[in-house]
């Protein structure tokens, strides 16, 4: 008979399923909002490249169990749904709402399934068209978290419905489906806990509805048996096997999941759940308080709030608190539906008490009396309670449509309940649009949550509007003036203000309310982990003043002191050593973070800054490979890797820099840095045509990229095309005027090719103007004298430049074959230089040679990549080896500069020989 009543008729399902999309339809348009932003967008667990291994070995959140920062909410199935959305389509929020919607249709249609084994066909349908529409599931359908509570709650209910099939003919035992019941109820608990919650649910329904007990009955089986006056009957027996083997299952459900938090509670300080630490009799007078609230939420969901914490629910501090007889009414009319449900026999009872059973059971780990929960209402957490309540509402309906009397009005009643729910929840979808609009909306509810300020106040901020985020944050200080966290935003908003010195006194604020050190107490147990960042705020706002960098270090090995396993102090710290010239201590703080995570890709990358201050690029490059092996796209370590890997200049690594250096333009297509790198290790290959290209690109992205414009134009020049060098360098002295070797290489091209003395003259003037100890430019000056035909101006200029030089014997021999060239004046009437232009001819080979040095400049571009990536990701050390614009020559660069100097001199020697020979 149960079976043929749970039939689900495709009339009924098709209706469930036409209101739920009513209901629903705009979440469609909602994005990630509050909790999703942790679960989703900044939970690693969700991306391909993260073994799936951890899924089972992180929480919820992708925090690993075994850190206590974590919150310890196991769910791995529902985690694992979530990278089914993202595997189809990333971070499409879209996908993740429908996959929301289509698990509560399901949830709809498997509630009706279990109504109809306790209500006719008619009130199953309005208990499930009520469940269907209630506002109070927005947070769980429209809120993308809320899948845990909808996988939760299909297997939640499949396993009641296949335990509702272990009573065979003569009240046999079916063991197939209890093992179904004890494998579902895993799987139940494996995307919310609270699914463990359906085996009391089954141990009721087996006891009052399939073997009919009452209490009464019970009470006097056992009084007999206790007196000796009877033997337990074998169908209590049979019971008692049954509910055994349930008992036990849940047991080795909790152990294991009691191993899984490593009997660990999470950490959760009275800014969550104020009542949690309160002393007696606040506690317990207002966690009782709150069952007669979360009951009027189901009975009237008017007003819903997304967040609860904090001061929404003023503490019950007295007895004498008027908020007390709502809990007694409560109370009060529990305990008589649990009277009548277990006293007297009959489908109206037993109906009673499985809608007791849906809300009490179910709710009790979301209750705080058995133990703290990280907040004062959740109305997500109600959505497997309001199964219940939908019955019971159902059930009362059809009480009174059986009546002649009240038949119309009734129908009339539920049409406007359903009605006005619907337009409730399709209401209520919107303000979940973005974290702006469901904040707000939860600021019209309630405004002594300073939570909800501060969330407002992260809404703005995320938008950058910094003034109007600011009030907001200063508006959550003044709700709850012990905040850490609200100063600590306070300080990070005057921060992006450029306000240091109110940033600073806000953080001094926060940091006043930490609590002090108790000898012998752990000190993380009393405080959120977050909350220490205001030791790293505060030191990373002070060490922008190089006078007060001691006084950073020290907050930072505060905040360790107070938490040995507080990563980012390390890494934060590690970054301060560097920017103080301490690169060993820097390389112990990394050392000892990588003890605590060898999975942060980040840790490894500063480690390999470190080795490059330390001088050792052999264990930069294999840290860098060790970044990159965890994160293939980690951006920083693929462009200076690639750069280690060009400046060693070992010809065998170019191939891999090359594809490091394609991989990061994929990642980071405008950035000209990467398409400028590639041009110079084209160059290096003499891949002179690859070069130009890329050498455009970066300029095209950066027409003022000085490194690419002057390098493109010595390419020009290298290879024969000098005359396209010219444009090239009338750009880069637009933006760069006293770009010296750009002056020098325009001069030269201007003498050589365009003979165009004077516009030569003017660019080696312009030299002396900048630097007149600038002994090549001084000395390209005296060659332009000398083909302008003005020996004596000739002389004096090379006087004056040996006198800057007299140790370069290229310049005393010029000196005296011009001095030798004016004595023979006396002889002849006039004198020229060959009209082959010999002595520029020298200077130009002279200046190309120091030209060609300028190639070097390559490794001294400052990468913007690397500060605009430091910005982005708020990485601690992300700087790179070639931050600096001169970085100091190593003996092997020296080496090279002395060979190209003698190559010069024979160079000079032989146009000595030309010019004394005529």
């Amino acid at each position: 008979l149960l079976e043929k009543m749970a039939d689900v008729t495709l009339k009924e399902a098709a209706l469930i399923v036409g209101v739920v999309a009513a209901c629903y339809w705009n979440s469609l348009f909602c994005g990630f909002v509050f909790d999703d932003v942790s679960a989703i967008l900044d939970n690693k667990d969700l991306h391909p490249s993260t073994p799936l291994r951890s899924l089972f070995q992180n929480d919820f959140w992708g925090t690993p169990m075994s850190e206590e920062r974590s919150h310890k909410s196991y769910r791995p199935l529902t985690v694992l749904t979530f990278r089914l959305n993202y595997l189809f389509s990333e971070l499409n929020a879209v996908s993740y709402h429908f996959l929301n919607l289509v698990f509560h249709m399901v949830v709809c249609i498997v509630f009706l399934k279990v109504c109809k084994l306790f209500l006719d066909n008619r009130s199953s349908v309005v208990a499930s068209l009520l469940f269907a529409v209630h506002p109070i599931h927005t947070e769980a359908v429209t809120g993308v978290v809320g899948r845990a509570e909808l996988l939760s709650s299909i297997f939640f209910l499949a396993a009641f419905l296949s335990y509702t099939k272990s009573k065979g003919p003569d009240n046999t035992i079916v063991w197939t489906p209890i093992a179904v019941t004890v494998f579902l109820v895993a799987v139940a608990t494996l995307c919310k806990e609270q699914g463990i919650t359906v085996v009391g649910i089954c141990c009721v329904y087996e006891v009052f509805i399939a073997q009919g007990y009452t209490l009464p009955t019970l009470l006097d089986t056992a009084l007999q048996i206790l007196r000796g006056k009877g033997s337990i009957p074998f169908s209590m027996l049979q019971t008692l096997l049954k509910l055994i083997v349930l008992m036990f299952s849940t047991l080795l459900l909790v152990v294991v999941r009691v191993q899984v938090i490593q009997s660990q509670l999470p950490v959760f300080t009275r800014f969550d759940n104020p009542a949690a630490v309160s002393p007696s009799p606040a506690r317990q007078l207002t966690f009782n308080y709150l069952l007669p609230v979360n009951a009027w939420l189901l009975l009237n969901p008017s007003e819903l709030c997304c967040d609860w914490t904090m001061g929404t629910i003023p503490l019950v501090e007295s007895f004498l608190d008027v908020r007390n007889a709502a809990t007694l009414t409560f109370f009060c009319f529990l305990g008589s539906l649990m009277v009548f449900s277990l006293r007297y026999p009959g489908d109206s009872s037993k109906t009673v008490l499985m809608a007791l059973c849906l809300i009490v059971l179910p709710f009790i780990p979301a209750s705080n009396l058995f133990f703290p929960v990280g907040f004062v209402v959740a109305e997500r957490v109600l959505y497997v309670p309001s199964m219940g309540f939908c019955i019971l509402v159902a059930h009362g309906w059809k009480k009174l449509s059986n009546k002649s009397v009240l038949r119309k009005i009734s129908w009339v009643c539920l049409a406007a309940v359903l009605f006005t729910h619907a337009l409730k929840t399709l209401h209520r979808n919107w303000d979940w649009e973005s974290e702006y609009t469901l904040f707000m909306s939860a600021l019209k509810v309630n405004k002594n949550n300073a939570k909800l300020w501060n969330n407002v106040g992260h809404a703005l901020e995320n938008e950058k509007n910094f003034e109007r985020a600011l009030q907001f944050f200063i508006q959550a200080t003044q709700v709850q003036p012990d905040d850490i966290g609200a100063h600590m935003n306070v300080g990070r908003t005057y921060k992006n203000l450029n306000k240091t010195k109110e940033a600073e006194e806000s953080y001094m604020i926060a940091k006043s309310l930490m609590p002090q050190i108790i000898p012998g107490k752990k000190y993380a147990a009393r405080v959120a982990p977050n909350h220490l960042n205001v030791y790293i705020n505060l030191a990373n706002l002070i060490r922008a003043n190089e006078s007060r960098l001691e006084e950073a270090d020290q907050l930072y090995r505060q905040a360790i002191s107070m938490r040995p396993d507080f990563k980012q102090a390390y890494i934060s710290r590690g970054e301060l050593l560097l920017k103080m010239n301490k690169p060993l201590k820097a390389k112990e703080a990394y050392l000892r973070a990588l003890e605590l995570d060898r999975t942060n890709a980040d840790l490894w990358y500063n480690l390999a800054i470190v080795y490059i201050e330390l001088k050792d690029p052999t264990e930069a490059l294999k840290n860098f490979n060790q970044a990159l092996e965890l994160n293939p796209t980690h951006k920083l370590a693929l462009f200076n890797s690639a750069l280690l890997m060009q400046e060693s200049g070992d010809a065998r690594l170019r191939p891999e820099a090359k594809q490091r250096l394609l991989h990061y333009v994929k990642e980071e297509p405008q950035d000209s840095n990467g398409y400028f790198n590639l041009g110079m290790l084209a160059m290096d290959d003499k891949k002179d045509t690859e070069a130009e290209a890329w050498m455009k690109k970066a300029i095209r992205l950066q027409p003022n990229f000085r490194s690419a414009l002057f390098n493109l134009a010595l390419l020009y020049s290298q290879t024969g095309k000098e005359l396209m060098a010219l444009p090239v360098l009338e750009d880069l002295l637009r933006y760069y005027p006293d770009h010296t070797k750009g002056l020098i290489l325009k001069g030269d091209i201007l003498m050589n090719q365009k003979k165009d003395v004077a516009g030569a003259k003017m660019c080696f003037e312009k030299i002396l103007e900048l630097d007149p100890s600038n002994v090549q430019g001084k000395h390209n000056l005296c060659v332009v004298y000398f083909e302008e035909k003005d020996l004596i101006k000739a002389e004096k200029c090379l006087v004056e430049t040996l006198a800057l030089a007299p140790h370069e014997e290229y310049i005393q021999r010029h000196l005296n074959i011009v001095r030798s060239k004016i004595a023979s004046l006396g002889a002849m009437e006039q004198s020229s230089l060959p009209s082959d232009g010999t002595a520029a001819t020298e200077a130009k080979k002279k200046s190309f040679q120091n030209l060609k040095e300028a190639k070097s400049e390559k490794a001294a571009t400052q990468s913007t990549a690397d500060n605009k990536e430091h910005s982005k990701n708020k990485k601690p050390t992300e700087k790179s080896s070639v931050d600096k614009e001169t970085p100091k020559k190593s003996a092997k660069e020296i080496k090279d500069i002395e060979k190209k100097r003698v190559a010069a001199l024979k160079r000079l020697e032989e146009i000595e020989r030309i010019l004394n020979g005529e």
